[in-house]
């Protein structure tokens, strides 16, 4: 048998340019959007410890009833 030939040819496009966009893909948003918040949790709850610590060591009550209560938000497991 004879073997067929393809032949391409290039013809310049005239319209206007076409940039193509590349996503990210879900899956790798979520796991970063997950590890941001987790780092952010975990900032804040431990800035928040050392502040009612430092509350603590000096006898300021009205500091340590306002940071405790805002403490509460991290331990609600």
């Amino acid at each position: 048998m004879k073997k067929q030939k393809t032949i391409y040819r290039y013809y310049r496009y005239e319209g206007n340019i076409l940039h193509a966009k590349r996503e990210i893909p879900y899956e790798l948003k979520l796991t970063s959007r997950l590890i941001l918040d987790e780092l952010c949790f975990k900032w804040n709850k431990k800035r928040l410890e050392a502040a009612i610590n430092r509350s603590i060591d000096t006898g300021n009550k009205q500091e340590f009833l306002k940071l405790s209560k805002a403490y509460n938000h991290f331990i609600w497991e």
